[in-house]
This record gives C-alpha cells, structure tokens and sequence, in this order.
C-alpha cells in the first residue's frame, strides 16, 4: 500500500505520540508499505483553524496515497481541509482534546466532532479512546495500543521480590511536569502518607508556573530532602532509575493509554494511576497496581502507604505487572492491525498478514 501520514512537528519528537507514531510507520515500511510523511509546523490552537483556508497546506496534502493516516493532534488544521481532498483518510487518536479538563472542552469537542465527521476511520490507541471516538460518530475502528519495549529489562520474579523487601518506598514519576500529569496531586499525598517515601521526578519542566507550585508544596511538606527532581534523563539513566524504584505513580488527570505504565510494568513496578481515561486498559486496581480518582491526594496517601506498609502485597503486585506486560501487544501485533484497517478503508486488494 502506498500509505500517507500526516502530523504537527517532526516525526523525530520524544513524546508517546511521536513515538508511536514512528513505530507505526518503520513497521509499515518493513511490512512492504510506502510511507509518505507530510510534516505540518506546530499551530496554536487558533491559529491552526485559519489553515483550513490555505491553498498552499491543499497543495502540500495533494499527494498520491492510497490511504492517509492523519495524527489526531493536528485535527485543528485539517478540519476543513479534509473535505477537499481526495484519498481516505484514517485518523491515529492518542487522545482527544476535549477529553481532558479543561475550560474550552465544550468547543474543543464540537471541533472534533467536526473533524472526526471527515475521516473514514479511526486508530485507536485504548478502548477508553475507542468508546469516546465512537460516540463522536466514527463507526470504523480499530484498538492498537502502542507496545511497551522502548527499554524491555530481562527482570524475574526474585529481583522483584528482593527489591521489595525493607528501606523507604520508592516512587518514580515520569512525564512532562504539566498539569495534565498530577504530579501536584502526588506531592500533596506523599505529603499526607503515614510511611517513609523518596520520589524521584523524570521528565521535561515544560510548565514553569506548575513546577514552581510544585516545588511550593515540596517545601511546604517538609518534604525538600525526600523528593529528587532529575530532567528529562536518556534511556540509560532512566532505566537505572525504573530499575531501583519500586512504584511508578503518574495520577494523570487524564491519559488516553499512559505508555509510561506499561513501561514501569516492564520493570516489575506497579502503577498509581487516575482512572480518567485508558490506565485501566493495562492498571487493573489491586492487582497490577491501584487507580485512584484525579486530584484525590488523600487517596494517593493511603494507595502509597499501603505499597509502604505490606512489602508481600507489594511483592505481588510488581509480579503481576510484570506478567501483564510479557502478554501486551508488540509493535508487529499493533501494526498488522492497523495495516488490516488500512487495507479495508482503501480497498486495496492485497490481506495483510
């Protein structure tokens, strides 16, 4: 198939979307596909609508495919634009806009809506991210979570039994530090924890008046000695940090899937995470780790002082993460099942395998 992919920015970009994204396309390439990428520069919400008037963004997106698979993330710039052109069109969804708290949701949803109502089907990364997809109109779908391999440790069930025994808990969060991700809510429940805990922050500082609100609550809990913020760290380091970790929190206020839970699994650690959007897709409470509801610290308190308090339950639950994630999707699952959807929307006439 002769497959197009459309999207903000580069395709070299770090986040979980980009990298899904890359995955998806190295692993169509080495299907047999070709793959055409039409980088857009990055637009402010606003000002990625007026694109819907350029006839030089047309020009750019009239290219020979037989199918066009569009990220989600550049729905402002293309929903208009859409109806002008002449191939399918597949839209890869992280997660929507609108299903995040936020003050514009109400019209970031009736854009999407719009936008949605322009493709032919949509790749979903979650079933959370299916269902809300599909209640926006999109009849055609597919699940196909992005596999968790980035780093993939060789970790057996004795190490982790090992690890959990005696000292501090030892949290890692990892992700960009923007409110989206609730490291201010971690904070503020370590804060309240009735148990010793050393947290160790991984990830870009890409919202400076969050951070400095964060470091605020780190300072007004006493808690300047226990909390560790490191960067955004290279594989190498990160791993280090996962491997010596007991627990991976991130209680996001909402992820469409959550990658880095799949990824701290690989390690054998438990997740904390939100129950708004995709997490129980790969969190099952109790089991693999516990969800809380978002901006609740006083559960996030009582979730790590029982990770704290029960070493045996902490144990098994680094077991069972581990074991969930030895049964996910890899990125040859996940691509042959978007190849399956490609094939169908365009008619093509050859069965991916």
């Amino acid at each position: 198939m002769r497959v197009g992919l459309t999207l903000y920015g580069s395709l070299d970009e770090q986040s979980g979307g980009f990298r899904y994204d890359r995955r998806l396309a190295e692993g169509l390439r080495c299907a047999g596909d070709t793959v055409e990428l039409v980088e857009l520069p990055w637009r402010e919400y606003y000002r990625g609508l007026l694109d819907n008037g350029s006839q030089t963004l047309r020009r750019r997106l009239a290219v020979d495919v037989d199918v066009m698979l569009q990220d989600e993330l550049a729905h402002p710039s293309l929903v208009r634009t859409n109806r002008a052109l002449g191939y399918p069109i597949v839209s890869v969804v992280h997660h929507l806009r609108s299903s995040e708290p936020r003050r514009l949701a109400p019209l970031y949803r009736a854009v999407e809506r719009r936008y949605l109502d322009t493709v032919d089907a949509a790749v979903c990364n979650s079933h959370t991210t299916q269902s809300v997809v599909t209640d926006l109109g999109v009849d055609r779908t597919v699940v196909a979570p992005p596999a968790g391999d980035r780093l993939d440790p060789a970790i057996d069930p004795e190490e982790i039994d090992h690890r959990a025994e005696g000292g501090p808990l030892r949290v890692v969060f990892v992700g960009n530090i923007t409110p989206r991700k609730g490291l201010d809510t971690l904070v503020e429940g370590m804060g309240r924890a009735a148990a010793d805990i050393d947290l160790t922050v991984v990830g870009k500082l890409a919202d400076e008046g969050h951070i400095e609100r964060v470091r605020a609550a780190v300072r007004e809990h006493g808690l300047t000695d226990r909390v560790s913020f490191r960067g955004r760290l290279p594989d190498a380091e990160l791993a280090g940090v996962l491997e010596s970790s007991h627990v991976l929190a991130v209680p996001s206020r909402y992820e469409g899937f959550g990658i880095v839970y799949l990824e701290g699994m690989s390690y054998g650690l438990p997740a904390l995470a939100s129950r708004a959007g995709g997490a129980s897709d790969l969190v099952t409470d109790g089991e693999t780790g516990a969800l809380v509801d978002p901006d609740d610290p006083a559960a996030v308190a009582r979730e790590l002082t029982r990770f704290a308090t029960d070493r045996d339950r902490l144990a098994a639950m680094g077991r069972a993460a581990r074991a969930r994630y030895e049964v996910h999707p890899d990125w040859a699952e996940t691509t042959a099942r978007v190849r399956r959807l490609l094939a169908e929307v365009s008619g093509t006439t050859e069965v991916p395998a």
